[in-house]
């Protein structure tokens, strides 16, 4: 197992994940790391466990949310928005099957 300093751990590269911080050699964002712990109750060992990951990939991914968690948290709150604002443009073919509009 190479010996990787944290602040090698989060990266940002413009063409991966949007320019989204996110663990090294991984498409797992910081973003990810947030919503795992904070609002589904993931402990860093499940979140380690589950992705493969190294304990210190899921400590240092916490660490930068907690320093930049406004940005963060922005950015969850946009997805969030964008997803509500295509469910209402988009109809689901299930629904309109199901109201028999096909």
């Amino acid at each position: 197992m190479a010996d990787k300093s944290l602040d090698r751990r989060i990266v940002r590269t413009p063409d991966i994940c949007g320019g989204k911080p996110r663990i090294a050699g991984h498409r797992i964002t910081v973003q990810n790391i947030a919503i795992w712990h904070d609002r589904l109750g993931w402990d860093a060992d499940e979140i380690a466990s589950e992705y493969d990951l190294e304990l210190a990939d899921i400590y240092a991914a916490l660490a930068y949310y907690f320093v930049h968690r406004e940005e963060i948290d922005q950015s969850i709150r946009e997805g969030k928005a964008f997803v509500e604002e295509m469910r209402r443009k988009t109809s689901s073919k299930l629904e309109e099957k199901l109201q028999g509009k096909t």
